[in-house]
């Protein structure tokens, strides 16, 4: 029989985990700059989030990029 409080600490453990994951991830896009500057291309903010999501990765050899193409407004 499962108990509330062995679910809570589940919950718990697998939500540190991933905020971990994520502040890594960010710590990494950081060392990289890539949150200096104004300029925030389809490709440079999909790359910066992919960094961050791949989190640990990024410190065994992972380098994420992201190529993208943004629809052109109409003339």
């Amino acid at each position: 029989m499962r108990t509330r409080r062995a679910s809570t600490t589940g919950s718990r453990v697998i939500t540190i985990v991933v905020v971990v994951w994520l502040l890594i991830g960010l710590a990494a896009a950081a060392q990289r700059n890539y949150f200096g500057g104004s300029d925030a291309t389809c490709a440079k903010v999909g790359t910066t989030l992919v960094t961050i999501v791949a989190g640990p990765l990024n410190y065994i050899g992972a380098n994420p990029k992201i190529d993208c193409d943004a629809p052109q407004p109409s003339k």
